[in-house]
């Protein structure tokens, strides 16, 4: 059995997060300069056995896509096309940052470290990586 792995996709920074090969815990693995990321995946991909990868679909409050699909489409079919054995699945992410700095208060992280973005968004992938294994035990 392989890992799975979430990405909270953004336009500049993009979080990672990661299961155990067991897939029992979901952890913030690292953030990536987005522009950065498929290379960063491939190395990653051939160093650990993933059997998917999970990618956050940020939606509006009434359902519809935020404005951030407009990057994250183009980013779904290039990999697909770079990693075509490797399935890719759409998840919502609805105020997982806000859960990130949630998150962050009640482990008693100081201010200055929550302000820092990158944490956040590693942090925003594990909470997408938790709910999307959540939603598969039901």
């Amino acid at each position: 059995m392989g890992r799975l792995l979430a990405i909270d996709y953004g336009r500049k920074r993009t979080g990672i997060a990661v299961t155990d090969p067991m897939r029992i815990t979901a952890n913030p693995l690292e953030t990536v300069p987005t522009h950065q990321l498929l290379d960063w995946l491939e190395k990653y991909f051939l160093k650990e056995q993933v059997d998917h990868v999970v990618i956050g679909m940020p939606k509006q409050n009434n359902g519809s896509d935020s404005e951030s699909m407009n990057y994250i489409r183009p980013f779904m079919q290039n990999f697909a096309r770079r990693f075509p054995d490797m399935k890719l699945v759409g998840f919502d992410e609805r105020f997982t940052s806000v859960l990130a700095h949630k998150a962050m208060i009640d482990g008693g992280m100081k201010r200055k470290d929550r302000q820092d973005k990158a944490v956040v968004d590693k942090i925003a992938a594990c909470i997408i990586l938790e709910d999307y294994m959540s939603s598969l035990e039901m």
